[in-house]
């Protein structure tokens, strides 16, 4: 019998070596407004970052203003590989290990990781980077839950939790917890600092940055290999603009959610014109405040919960067949763990139901207010302006006045500022998403451990969840490694969800990916993918680029 537990492989170079023999032609090419033209890069378009970029490479620090696409800059020690069961695998590290308690990590780091400025990653900075969220609440920004850090020797070093972890290893695949470089970060004031020039271990460094197109170079020393593609260059856009830019072959590569993209993009050029989707495993979901009064009410959320037209919402986001269960988890890649009662079920609006709840709830609705025990109470409804969710957001808002006669009224906000709101618990109701990386990681948010008061910054458990059930489901589900025991602590997590509704699921999460292969070929495809091409997971992302190359002319 082994002494350890030993729960992920020990990983294998990752190096992928693509031949710089193509010659070279206009890539991502863009004449105005969508990049430029260089030879030899590619064009992101970037739908969900403003009209403007802010000049801010400090991923720890409080503000919620960040450069773009930092992760192709700076990694994190481990990935989660959707292809693979949302297993977490070694990134930066070279195994990553529990003892028998799960209570102590051993990670084993990469000997051959260097940083952009030449100076090898070593224990001292993997401490010193995971020791930051340790030192104030404002820079746990990715949720880390271990409590203390330890150098063992020059690549070796141990995280330690109280509780068992075993499927707490994602956080440390979060591109929110990244390796830096100690020499660099140490003795900065992490609340003020932007870090302007950037110095990392991953495939890139920052060759050029303006408010509408940060320029991206690839390394040439890179330790996971080298790349045919020289910049990676990043321009903001708009879902509707960057339809046109895919289309004349502006921009090589986006995140959008388009209905119709059969015909109108991949039809048009069924060679180059690639529409790809890849689930998650989480959703986006409606979360009540349940800090205060009136959605400390469970039979209240169950009201709002039965009255969002799901169908109505999908429909218009251009994601037909996306709604989502009541559980939170996705029947396509959750399927063999959802309870029967919850697989493949879609949520109908339940007006009659409804209406029982809201009477059990004890509040009577006046003049669109929430009344109960002398107070009145009217609802507000925070989204992201950025996404164009404002007319999603309506649909949900005339639900509930038709049905319930409540009247909540809208609040968008730009991306930075909303999430600022929700971190702090500023609002009564607001739409974000679950996280996905398997069970846990969609339920780990719903735990106590992550409530803080309200005024104070949450990473994770923004309607600020605390129940003792969830607590002792979640300590099963990400404490043990029987089977038997965290396919129970899921179950009961979905009847919690369903039954208490801390946050209703809306509709299934994607990655939504347009790509114009006529500069770049080789991409992954959601019937043949170890990897998603999907910039915000970091090592996937790079994994992508890194088996590009330059398309026959």
């Amino acid at each position: 019998m082994p002494t350890r537990r030993v729960f992920l492989a020990r990983t294998t170079a990752a190096a992928v070596t693509i031949p710089l023999g193509a010659s070279a032609c206009t890539a991502g090419t863009g004449g105005s407004g969508a990049g430029g033209t260089s030879a030899k890069s590619l064009v992101f378009g970037k739908t969900d970052g403003g009209t403007t970029f802010v000049r801010n490479y400090n991923m720890f620090g409080p503000a919620t203003q960040k450069s773009p696409n930092s992760e192709m800059i700076y990694e994190p020690l481990a990935r989660i590989d959707y292809s693979d069961g949302a297993k977490v695998k070694p990134w930066l590290a070279r195994s990553l290990e529990f003892d028998e308690a799960g209570t102590t990590l051993t990670v084993t780091l990469r000997d051959d990781v260097t940083f952009s400025d030449g100076k090898p990653m070593t224990a001292d900075d993997v401490v010193f980077s995971l020791g930051i969220p340790l030192e104030d609440p404002s820079f746990n920004t990715g949720g880390t839950t271990y409590e203390r850090v330890v150098k063992k020797d020059a690549t070796t070093l141990t995280l330690h939790w109280k509780q068992p972890a075993f499927s707490e290893l994602g956080q440390l695949a979060s591109i929110m917890v990244p390796v830096v470089p100690k020499h660099i970060w140490a003795g900065k004031d992490l609340k003020s600092w932007s870090n302007p020039d950037p110095v990392g271990t991953g495939p890139f460094t920052l060759e050029r940055f303006a408010a509408q197109q940060v320029t991206l170079r690839a390394r040439d020393d890179y330790w996971g290999g080298k790349f045919a593609l020289k910049e990676l260059k990043v321009v903001p856009t708009s879902g509707d603009a960057v339809r046109a830019q895919l289309l004349r072959g502006e921009v090589d590569w986006a995140l959008i959610a388009w209905n119709g993209a059969e015909k109108e993009y991949e039809a048009k050029n069924p060679e180059h014109h690639l529409y790809q989707k890849y689930a998650t495993g989480g959703t986006y979901a409606l979360f009540f405040n349940t800090a205060k009064a009136p959605f400390d009410n469970v039979h209240l959320r169950r009201a709002l919960a039965m009255t969002i037209p799901r169908k109505d919402i999908v429909t218009m986001l251009e994601r037909p067949g996306t709604e989502a269960g009541p559980t939170g988890l996705v029947d396509e890649v959750f399927a063999d763990v959802i309870l029967p009662e919850y697989r493949n079920k879609v949520q109908a609006v339940d007006a009659a139901g409804a209406q029982k709840e809201l009477a059990l709830s004890g509040f009577k609705v006046r003049g669109g207010k929430l009344v109960k025990d002398g107070k009145s109470y009217a609802p507000r409804l925070s989204f992201n302006q950025d996404y164009g969710w404002d007319p999603y957001a309506n649909i949900m808002i005339r639900s509930w006045q038709k049905h319930l006669g409540i009247t909540v009224k809208q609040v968008g906000a730009p991306s930075a500022n909303l999430y600022e709101q929700q971190q702090a618990g500023d609002f009564d109701l607001t739409i974000n998403f679950t996280t996905g990386g398997g069970v846990a990681g969609v339920y780990s948010g719903l735990s106590s451990r992550a409530h803080r008061p309200l005024g104070e910054k949450a990473a994770t458990n923004f309607g600020r969840w605390k129940d003792q059930a969830t607590d002792t489901s979640l300590g099963k589900l990400l404490g043990s490694n029987e089977p038997a025991v965290t396919k129970s602590a899921g179950e009961e997590l979905q009847r919690i969800v369903a039954d208490q509704v801390p946050y209703s699921p809306i509709y299934n999460s994607y990655w939504f990916i347009a790509i114009n292969a006529s500069h770049w070929e080789g991409w992954p495809t959601p019937e043949h993918f170890t990897h998603v091409p999907f910039p915000g997971l970091g090592p996937d992302a790079t994994l992508t680029l890194m088996d590009l190359k330059q398309a026959a002319k």
